[in-house]
Protein backbone atom coordinates (compact mmCIF):
# COMPACT_ATOMS: atom_id res chain seq x y z
CA UNK A 1 0.00 0.00 0.00
CA UNK A 2 2.96 2.39 0.60
CA UNK A 3 4.23 1.19 -2.56
CA UNK A 4 1.09 2.74 -4.48
CA UNK A 5 0.79 5.77 -2.38
CA UNK A 6 4.69 6.29 -3.23
CA UNK A 7 3.73 6.09 -7.32
CA UNK A 8 0.32 7.95 -6.51
CA UNK A 9 2.41 11.21 -5.68
CA UNK A 10 5.11 10.62 -8.20
CA UNK A 11 2.31 10.49 -10.88
CA UNK A 12 0.59 13.59 -9.30
CA UNK A 13 3.72 15.64 -9.26
CA UNK A 14 4.68 14.52 -12.85
CA UNK A 15 1.05 15.72 -14.15
CA UNK A 16 1.42 18.85 -12.19
CA UNK A 17 5.00 19.40 -14.09
CA UNK A 18 3.87 18.82 -17.44
CA UNK A 19 0.56 21.20 -16.76
CA UNK A 20 2.49 23.71 -15.46
CA UNK A 21 5.16 23.94 -18.64
CA UNK A 22 2.61 23.05 -21.34
CA UNK A 23 0.01 26.20 -19.58
CA UNK A 24 3.48 28.51 -19.82
CA UNK A 25 3.59 27.70 -23.71
CA UNK A 26 -0.17 28.77 -24.47
CA UNK A 27 0.16 32.44 -23.76
CA UNK A 28 1.23 34.20 -26.76
CA UNK A 29 0.33 37.35 -26.22
CA UNK A 30 1.30 37.89 -22.75
CA UNK A 31 3.26 41.12 -22.12
CA UNK A 32 6.54 41.27 -20.39
CA UNK A 33 6.83 43.83 -17.41
CA UNK A 34 9.51 45.18 -18.95
CA UNK A 35 7.84 45.80 -22.30
CA UNK A 36 5.29 47.54 -20.51
CA UNK A 37 7.76 49.30 -18.41
CA UNK A 38 9.37 50.72 -21.82
CA UNK A 39 6.13 51.78 -22.71
CA UNK A 40 5.16 53.73 -20.06
CA UNK A 41 8.28 55.59 -20.27
CA UNK A 42 7.30 56.15 -23.72
CA UNK A 43 4.17 57.51 -23.07
CA UNK A 44 5.69 59.88 -20.20
CA UNK A 45 8.81 60.65 -22.61
CA UNK A 46 5.85 62.09 -25.29
CA UNK A 47 3.17 64.03 -23.15
CA UNK A 48 2.48 67.30 -24.64
CA UNK A 49 2.36 69.06 -21.22
CA UNK A 50 5.09 69.26 -18.46
CA UNK A 51 2.54 69.97 -15.98
CA UNK A 52 1.03 66.63 -16.26
CA UNK A 53 4.05 65.08 -16.29
CA UNK A 54 5.53 66.36 -12.90
CA UNK A 55 2.00 65.79 -12.08
CA UNK A 56 1.97 61.71 -12.84
CA UNK A 57 5.66 61.59 -11.46
CA UNK A 58 4.47 63.17 -7.97
CA UNK A 59 2.16 60.78 -7.28
CA UNK A 60 3.40 58.00 -8.62
CA UNK A 61 3.23 55.14 -6.23
CA UNK A 62 0.81 56.98 -3.96
CA UNK A 63 -1.03 53.63 -2.31
CA UNK A 64 -4.77 53.04 -3.28
CA UNK A 65 -7.05 54.00 -0.38
CA UNK A 66 -10.63 53.67 -1.04
CA UNK A 67 -12.16 57.40 0.06
CA UNK A 68 -8.59 58.85 -0.25
CA UNK A 69 -7.92 62.26 -1.31
CA UNK A 70 -4.10 62.72 -0.65
CA UNK A 71 -0.46 61.52 -0.77
CA UNK A 72 -1.41 59.25 2.31
CA UNK A 73 -3.76 57.17 -0.25
CA UNK A 74 -5.94 58.32 -3.31
CA UNK A 75 -8.60 56.18 -5.28
CA UNK A 76 -9.14 56.12 -8.42
CA UNK A 77 -11.76 58.90 -8.94
CA UNK A 78 -10.10 60.95 -6.36
CA UNK A 79 -6.88 60.78 -8.42
CA UNK A 80 -8.66 61.72 -11.51
CA UNK A 81 -10.57 64.64 -9.44
CA UNK A 82 -7.52 66.24 -8.92
CA UNK A 83 -5.62 65.66 -12.12
CA UNK A 84 -8.51 67.33 -14.02
CA UNK A 85 -8.48 70.24 -11.92
CA UNK A 86 -4.70 70.93 -11.31
CA UNK A 87 -4.20 70.41 -14.98
CA UNK A 88 -6.84 71.51 -16.72
CA UNK A 89 -9.30 73.19 -14.68
CA UNK A 90 -11.64 70.96 -15.02
CA UNK A 91 -14.10 70.10 -11.74
CA UNK A 92 -15.60 66.71 -12.03
CA UNK A 93 -18.22 64.87 -9.46
CA UNK A 94 -16.22 62.53 -6.54
CA UNK A 95 -17.51 59.39 -7.87
CA UNK A 96 -15.89 57.62 -10.99
CA UNK A 97 -19.76 56.85 -12.22
CA UNK A 98 -20.83 60.57 -11.59
CA UNK A 99 -17.61 61.38 -13.47
CA UNK A 100 -18.95 59.46 -16.24
CA UNK A 101 -22.26 60.73 -16.83
CA UNK A 102 -20.68 64.17 -17.18
CA UNK A 103 -17.87 63.08 -19.81
CA UNK A 104 -18.92 63.69 -23.60
CA UNK A 105 -18.56 60.25 -24.81
CA UNK A 106 -15.43 60.13 -27.48
CA UNK A 107 -14.39 57.21 -29.14
CA UNK A 108 -11.54 55.01 -27.74
CA UNK A 109 -9.58 55.33 -31.39
CA UNK A 110 -9.50 59.12 -31.10
CA UNK A 111 -8.59 59.27 -27.60
CA UNK A 112 -6.49 62.64 -26.77
CA UNK A 113 -4.03 63.28 -23.62
CA UNK A 114 -5.92 63.87 -20.40
CA UNK A 115 -9.38 62.21 -21.82
CA UNK A 116 -11.22 60.02 -18.93
CA UNK A 117 -11.36 56.11 -19.54
CA UNK A 118 -14.16 54.75 -17.63
CA UNK A 119 -14.24 51.16 -16.75
CA UNK A 120 -16.44 48.42 -15.09
CA UNK A 121 -14.98 45.22 -13.36
CA UNK A 122 -17.51 44.61 -10.99
CA UNK A 123 -20.30 44.54 -13.66
CA UNK A 124 -22.09 46.47 -15.88
CA UNK A 125 -21.56 50.03 -13.52
CA UNK A 126 -18.66 52.25 -13.74
CA UNK A 127 -16.81 51.32 -10.70
CA UNK A 128 -12.88 52.78 -11.91
CA UNK A 129 -11.79 55.98 -13.83
CA UNK A 130 -8.21 56.41 -15.79
CA UNK A 131 -6.81 59.33 -17.28
CA UNK A 132 -5.46 58.51 -20.97
CA UNK A 133 -1.86 59.46 -21.90
CA UNK A 134 -0.83 58.45 -25.16
CA UNK A 135 0.35 54.97 -27.25
CA UNK A 136 -2.31 53.03 -25.99
CA UNK A 137 -0.84 54.05 -21.90
CA UNK A 138 -3.08 55.64 -19.18
CA UNK A 139 -2.32 56.61 -15.36
CA UNK A 140 -4.54 55.48 -12.99
CA UNK A 141 -5.01 54.10 -9.11
CA UNK A 142 -4.68 50.88 -9.18
CA UNK A 143 -6.25 49.24 -6.37
CA UNK A 144 -3.16 46.68 -5.97
CA UNK A 145 -0.26 49.09 -6.90
CA UNK A 146 -1.34 52.31 -6.66
CA UNK A 147 -1.02 55.39 -8.73
CA UNK A 148 0.80 54.00 -11.80
CA UNK A 149 0.93 54.55 -15.71
CA UNK A 150 -0.45 50.93 -17.74
CA UNK A 151 -0.79 49.60 -20.70
CA UNK A 152 -4.48 50.12 -21.77
CA UNK A 153 -4.20 47.30 -24.33
CA UNK A 154 -3.87 44.61 -21.70
CA UNK A 155 -7.04 42.56 -21.94
CA UNK A 156 -8.15 43.20 -18.08
CA UNK A 157 -8.84 46.65 -19.35
CA UNK A 158 -10.19 45.77 -22.71
CA UNK A 159 -12.68 43.74 -21.55
CA UNK A 160 -13.82 46.31 -18.71
CA UNK A 161 -13.50 49.62 -20.79
CA UNK A 162 -17.26 51.09 -20.71
CA UNK A 163 -16.66 54.77 -21.69
CA UNK A 164 -13.99 56.69 -22.76
CA UNK A 165 -14.86 60.80 -22.70
CA UNK A 166 -13.97 64.18 -21.70
CA UNK A 167 -14.89 66.71 -19.64
CA UNK A 168 -13.44 69.20 -21.13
Amino acid sequence: MAKLHKHSVYLFYLIGVVLFFSSCGTRKYTVKPAERASGAADAMANLHSKNLYKFITDWAGVRYKFGGSDKNGIDCSGFALLLEKQIYGVDLPRVSKDQASVAKRKNPDRLEEGDLIFFAFGGGRVDHVGVYLNNGYFVHASTSRGVIVDDLNLPVYQNAMVKTGSAR
